[in-house]
């Protein structure tokens, strides 16, 4: 734990969800000043945390105490989009008593309202500058901007609040490479409080401590997340030695208890011998027969308390090891033969200016990776192929059954459980065969049964893409856009081992460099402007810095 002054802390923290699913029971867990990276698998509650301590959700129980002001940016970002840039910002009246004051106009609650603030505007350009917003202006609507602009607008609010505490879950989903790297040069800056949720490693890797959150208790760690692994590596392998050891140790008390049992029956059986041929007087026989019983009685116990002890130690040394589960399913109604058309693009134009010039074909079981900066228009494309959007002119025309799962993941029902999302899905899948498969992507027993609309942001894409891969009929053009934002890197290494099963065509909109080179892309496309072949070795480039 660090020794750090607490600035959070959470004592006696219980947390459910209305259906009765628990998240915490006595959480106990304080975070001080500097740089805290909160990490764990997908459901494990970080999100929830952050809401508990930013007062988005109200305990069941216990309290939480925060020392000073909160800024809080969440996983999801919505912003209305009639509202100007500088009102996101939490200036607008600040700017507006400024320039009536600059006009002319001398009453009183102008200088109210500015109070200390003369510097409002060159304090907010600057900001929106250092995160790489300049071109977007105090006055421009954010019906303007890109979901990834969203993000650093409203990260851009926080940070001229100045807040005591800044909590951050997940900030770098849907940024390209060159955002990132303005979020990271502001998270390295931060002198205050900040507790960030990410599986962004190089994110993580900025923090001066790991906060473990798993089966609702916190393991800390001090260092960045590369320190933290290297930490967990020498944890598990001990961990590991222990069960060896423990092994060892059971197989050794099932021996010495085996062991014991064969010399007890050879006594009784002696001391029953004894007693047939009446040798000594009945009194001596009875005595020592009791005595027998007795030693025999005392022996048996102690072996099997200390089989049971060992049994224990195991156990305690198994629950040590990871084991975090890999999704398995067989999807062979999914497969394309190569050759086969299976979307055809013509003279495409989209909204908000992007185009497909002439005719573009993917054929066969293809995997394509879309990538481009933010606001290009990835997921424009991928809506428009889907049906969501009416292009400008020019037709998408896909040859085969298609699924599309968006960003914000809404194929879901949220009053639904995760079985009956599935099953609208697939009509006509037995119950009994849903379940069976849904084990395949790790909703075993009871998970099956959660209603979608308290899952993780993990749980909820897992659940989203069985939704859409056990549909009939089967997809055989799957379409993803940014997969792997909200998931830890068990889940992102759980989601490439599923698509190592689908058989069928793929469309992958995403930043995520390693992902999509773990999932075996045959072609790059890159979306600027209008749509253009890259070869291999330009993709780094163009994820991050395309014009």
């Amino acid at each position: 734990m660090s020794t750090f002054p607490t600035s959070i802390s959470c004592t006696s923290l219980s947390f459910g969800w209305p259906d009765g699913t628990g998240v915490f029971d006595g959480l106990q867990v304080a975070f001080g000043p500097g740089r805290t990276g909160l990490i764990g698998v997908n459901g494990s509650g970080k999100s929830t945390l952050l809401k508990l301590v930013a007062g988005e959700l109200t305990p069941t129980d216990g309290t939480v105490r925060v020392a000073g002001d909160i800024g809080y940016l969440p996983q999801n970002v919505t912003l209305d989009t009639g509202l100007r840039v500088d009102e996101v910002l939490g200036i607008a009246g600040t700017r507006a008593a400024l320039h009536a004051i600059e006009a002319g106009d001398v009453h009183e609650e102008h200088f109210t309202t500015v109070g200390d603030d003369w510097d409002v505007e060159e304090r907010a350009v600057a900001t929106l500058d250092q995160l790489g917003l300049g071109h977007i202006g105090l006055d421009r609507t954010t019906g303007e901007v890109s979901g990834g602009e969203s993000v650093l607008l409203r990260l851009a609010a926080l940070l001229l609040r100045r807040p005591d505490v800044l909590l951050l879950d997940e900030p770098t989903n849907n940024l390209d490479l060159y955002a990132r790297r303005r979020l990271y040069a502001a998270v390295e800056a931060w002198a205050g409080v900040l507790v960030v949720v990410s599986h962004d490693r190089e994110l993580l890797d900025l923090v001066d401590q790991i906060a473990d959150l798993r089966e609702g208790e916190v393991s800390w760690y001090g260092g960045n997340f590369s320190a933290y692994e290297e930490a967990l590596a020498v944890e598990q392998e001990a961990a590991e030695r222990m069960v060896r050891v423990a092994e060892t140790d059971l197989r050794k008390q099932k021996r010495e208890l085996a062991d014991a049992q064969v010399k007890l029956a050879r006594r009784k059986r002696y001391g029953q011998k004894m007693w047939d041929q009446k040798r000594e007087p009945k009194v001596v026989m009875g005595n020592r027969k009791r005595a027998a019983q007795e030693s025999a009685g005392k022996h048996r116990i102690m072996h099997e308390e200390k089989l049971a002890e060992a049994k224990e130690r195991l156990d305690d040394a198994v629950e040590a090891v990871r084991d975090d589960d890999e999704i398995r399913v067989d999807l062979p109604h999914t497969l394309v033969h190569p050759g086969r058309t299976v979307l055809t693009l013509s003279g495409l134009e989209l909204r908000y200016g992007a185009r497909v010039a002439g005719e573009f074909e993917l054929r066969g079981p293809e995997r394509i990776a879309l990538i481009g900066r933010n606001g290009a228009g990835k997921t424009t494309l991928l809506r428009t192929i889907a049906g969501e959007l009416e292009p400008v002119s020019g037709e998408a025309v896909t040859h085969v059954p298609m699924r599309f799962l968006p960003q914000r993941l809404d194929v879901l029902d949220d009053g639904l459980t995760v079985a009956e999302n599935v099953a609208a899905y697939a009509p006509d899948a037995t119950n009994n065969r849903i379940r069976a498969r849904l084990a395949r992507f790790l909703f075993k027993g009871a998970k099956a049964d959660q209603q979608a609309g308290t899952l993780s942001g993990g749980e909820r894409f897992r659940a989203a893409l069985a939704a859409l891969l056990l549909a009939e009929p089967a997809p055989q053009l799957l379409m993803l856009d940014e997969p792997t934002n909200n998931l830890d890197m068990a889940s992102a290494k759980q989601l490439s081992t599923a698509l190592e099963s689908y058989e069928g065509a793929l469309i992958v909109a995403s930043h995520d460099l390693p992902f999509l080179e773990s999932i075996g892309i045959t072609r790059w496309l890159l979306l600027d402007g209008e749509i253009k072949e890259i070869t291999q070795e330009k993709k780094t480039e163009a994820v991050g810095y395309s014009a």
